[in-house]
């Protein structure tokens, strides 16, 4: 425990992260949490702090996506556009000729599988250079703008040709919600928040939340912190699943550790075991993941966090398919979100941790160096 203590210690007094929180699990139970920092001014961080997860909410959004198909009421392979006819409305950018983009008809129709594992098509402007000069040049709204029109955007590539990460997550958010009749927030809250006790995981920040969430930082020239603000609409026409959770580490924990005991926790079953053995395989179908490129520096780098190892995706994470010397085994699950909160679960292992600060850009290397020490400094007393 020490040594995680002073990886974390060590993080904010060298200027590497603001703050931080961390635990780690087994399914059991909490084996570890620890924290260190300011999660705001006067503030420590700890347990009750409150985190703007963004991506960490992808891995929601496809459990309820998977809560459907174990039971029976959704088929992975379905086209989108079957359940949602809008989607039939996207196709794929051919090329901007001047300030006129050139549309073509994608060559297959995305499956609700292709939306889970980032293989429909749909990137984000913060990873493809095309995405980023038709955004600017069109106007088209962001999807954390919370409008159901910025969802269609065109395709940067045929569904099933290759990884691309972006907003295929939102839409399986709306599919969700046209199969089960419930609006993806009440959805959430009947069948994940509530039966695991999630009760400090939100849509929206509430009076009880907001004095407890924490402030964000961005990475200045000479190196230091300071103050930024990337805020969510409250209320918005859609609750994108791709990053529309607040949550504290305890709860995600929570959510990592029902993955751990096979589908279950406390005697709330989420997934049966077969649903949840489906959810953690390879569900790419040959492809792989790719390194993410940034276009924009100042909210991301670079993100490749295995170079050299084959990973895969399954229908809720980015999986590796091969050990990592000193850290996770293979088969083990991850994501983050784009203010620095990280997570893995280990099923062979059966290890769960979060590392969480609110930081920018994502995945900078020296926030990297930190998670990989507080994995190495985990594995090292397992």
């Amino acid at each position: 425990m020490k040594a995680i203590d002073d990886v974390l210690a060590k993080s904010v007094e060298c200027g590497d992260l603001p703050f931080a929180v961390a635990m780690v699990s087994n399914a059991k139970g909490v084996t570890y949490s620890g924290a260190a920092g300011e999660a705001a001014p006067g503030r420590k961080a700890g347990e009750d702090t409150v985190f703007r997860i963004f991506s960490m909410t992808k891995a929601i959004g496809a459990t309820a996506a998977m809560i459907l198909i174990d039971r029976g009421k959704l088929d992975p392979d379905t086209p989108v556009k079957a359940i949602l006819p809008e989607f039939g409305m996207i196709q794929v950018l051919k090329s901007l000729d001047g300030n006129k983009p050139v549309f073509r008809l994608p060559k297959s129709p995305a499956t609700v599988r292709q939306l889970a594992t980032h293989t429909s098509g749909l990137d984000y402007q913060f990873w493809n250079a095309d995405m980023a000069k038709f955004m600017s040049k069109s106007g088209h709204p962001s999807v954390m703008s919370g409008q159901k029109n910025a969802l269609i955007h065109p395709m940067m590539r045929d569904p099933g040709t290759r990884w691309g990460y972006g907003s295929g997550i939102d839409w399986l958010g709306l599919v969700v919600e046209k199969v089960d009749g419930r609006r993806i927030d009440q959805f959430c809250h009947d069948e994940i928040f509530a039966p695991l006790g999630m009760n400090a995981t939100a849509f929206e920040v509430s009076d009880d939340l907001k004095p407890r969430l924490a402030a964000l930082s961005a990475r200045r020239k000479d190196g230091t912190f300071g103050p930024y603000t990337l805020e969510l609409p409250s209320k918005p026409e859609v609750y994108g699943m791709g990053h529309a959770l607040y949550a504290t580490a305890p709860d995600y924990m929570k959510f990592l550790r029902m993955i751990l005991n096979r589908g279950v926790l406390d005697g709330n079953r989420i997934l049966s075991e077969d649903g949840l053995a489906f959810m953690l395989a390879d569900q790419m179908k040959g492809l792989a993941f790719e390194k993410m490129r940034t276009v924009m520096p100042a909210m991301t780098a670079d993100f490749d966090p295995f170079p050299g190892t084959r990973c895969t995706h399954s229908f809720a994470f980015l999986r590796n398919e091969a050990d990592i010397p000193g850290r996770r085994a293979a088969g083990s699950q991850t994501w983050a979100g784009v203010l620095n909160t990280h997570y893995w679960l280990d099923p062979k292992t059966g290890i769960a941790a979060v590392l969480m600060t609110q930081s920018m850009p994502f995945a900078e290397p020296r926030c990297m160096q930190v998670y990989e020490e507080f994995e190495r400094a985990v594995y090292a007393r397992a």
